[in-house]
């Protein structure tokens, strides 16, 4: 069996595909399940981020496994398989897992060295666990990511190489001014009391707004994070507030809003460019009149009012409608103007040692896997061995009724330590052999020279695969 991953990303899709790309969690279970159903694939999970949809699977038939897996992402994300197939990526065995640590470190993220990507990668595995389509290898191989995710964000200053979307969107919408400065004393409305918007509203409180509006389809869910806002406090500003509201209250708090950072599982557009430009009328009468520059003025800019609402959409598909950056007074940043900016964003010299990091942990897991396939082929084959002894030993007791227990349990131990002794040398050579690159022919090579039964080497694999994966859905990640 062999990881295959094939997917599609900000890097390789247009935001408009991705949008149009999404997977809600119930179609993300969907395509998990059909993908194990398929024939090629024996484990699957899938990776679904606001940037990335990746399908993760072991196969053992390499392009009908690509041909299956591409063909269930498109019909689970309605973009037609003519469409989708260009943007669409493949990585297999060692690239893979090369991959999925880059993209844990935050190395393949829109802005470098965000951190948001360990708790998806954890969603993922807990998915497959959840759905029992996880195995062996998949347990492994993101639990593995996410230590070595961990690892980049202790050892290195990655941290410090990109911001998160939440900040690194807040301070495309500062335009160049200190986001603490930008934010001090505004009224902000989070939509949403996920992760993200969870860590929206955190952020801002940091920054120094005045008051936080949090809106959510469960109000349960926006009056707990209101209360743990209200319980850390606003850093910035002294008089720090935070209250959820209903989702039917957002027209009304959008109006009295500065900042508004959107991000749901919606299906469909939260605020239209109507209600962007309805919120901002209906603060007109209230606001002081912005002063415009004379067209015959030389250092004239095009005239147009100061920016009274800022808009950052971090959801996929989009929550805010694209048309708000032309409503006279709304400013919007959404995730395709994020990745055309974070193209531009300095990388920090711990970006080398990460991939160092990166690329060590790549042959270090392919080593542990390679040696942890020939396994089963030598569990099964000292199990033959003892069950040729005790075979002999009864026998012996046939021909040689007259034994006491004292003879017969030395002569037993005696033919058991003769036959570990032969086999000792070269099994422990085979687990050298087989943590190479190709070591994996070594252990068919062991079980056609020992004529080994098959399904005695399967029940073995799979009693590995089961306890495997018992203990990793316990430990945490």
């Amino acid at each position: 069996m062999s990881l295959l991953v094939v997917g599609l990303s900000h890097r390789s899709a247009p935001v408009s595909v991705l949008e149009r790309a999404a997977l809600a969690r119930d179609t993300q279970a969907k395509l998990v399940q059909d993908a194990l159903a398929a024939e090629p694939a024996t484990e699957a999970t899938v990776l679904a981020t606001c940037n990335r949809i990746e399908l993760y699977a072991d196969v053992d038939k390499f392009h009908a496994g690509v041909a299956e897996l591409s063909t269930l992402l498109a019909r689970h994300s309605g973009v037609g398989l003519d469409e989708l197939t260009p943007y669409l990526y493949v990585h297999y065995e060692d690239r893979a897992v090369h991959h999925l640590f880059s993209v844990a470190c935050g190395l393949d993220s829109m802005v470098v060295g965000e951190g948001q990507i360990l708790g998806q990668i954890k969603d993922a595995l807990a998915l497959g666990q959840e759905l029992h389509t996880a195995g062996r290898l998949l347990n492994d191989l993101f639990q593995q990511a996410l230590r070595v995710g961990k690892r980049a964000h202790s050892e290195t200053g990655i941290d410090k190489a990109g911001q998160s979307l939440v900040t690194f969107g807040l301070e495309q919408l500062a335009d160049g001014a200190p986001v603490t400065d930008w934010a001090a004393g505004k009224r902000a409305l989070v939509i949403g009391a996920g992760s993200m918007s969870s860590l929206a509203a955190a952020t801002l409180a940091r920054a120094g707004v005045a008051h936080i509006a949090i809106a959510n389809r469960t109000l349960e869910r926006a009056r707990r994070l209101a209360g743990i806002l209200t319980e850390a406090g606003g850093p910035g500003t002294a008089g720090f507030t935070a209250e959820a509201v209903e989702m039917t209250a957002l027209a009304g708090e959008l109006a009295r809003a500065d900042v508004v950072v959107s991000c749901t599982g919606a299906t469909g557009l939260v605020l239209t460019a109507d209600a962007v430009r309805g919120a901002l009328a209906a603060r007109t009468a209230d606001a002081p009149a912005v002063p415009r520059q004379s067209a015959g003025d030389p250092l004239a800019v095009p005239a147009r009012t100061a920016v009274a609402l800022a808009l950052l959409d971090l959801a996929m598909p989009r929550d805010i409608d694209a048309a708000a950056h032309r409503v006279e007074g709304a400013r919007l940043v959404d995730i395709e103007s994020l990745a055309e900016a974070s193209a531009d964003a300095p990388m920090a010299a711990d970006v080398d040692q990460v991939r160092a990091i990166v690329s060590d942990e790549v042959a270090a897991f392919g080593a542990a896997q390679r040696a942890a396939h020939i396994t089963p082929t030598v569990v099964a084959l000292r199990t033959m061995a003892a069950d040729v002894v005790a075979s002999e030993i009864a026998r012996l007791d046939g021909r040689l009724p007259d034994l006491d227990d004292k003879q017969r349990a030395e002569i037993t131990q005696t033919v058991r330590r003769v036959v570990d002794k032969l086999l000792h040398a070269p099994t422990v050579r085979v687990k050298e052999l087989a943590s190479t690159p190709g070591g994996a022919g070594y252990a068919d090579a062991l079980r056609e020279l020992f004529d080994l039964d098959p399904q005695a080497v399967a029940a073995v694999s799979r009693a590995d695969s089961r306890a495997d994966t018992y203990n990793s859905a316990r430990e945490p990640a």
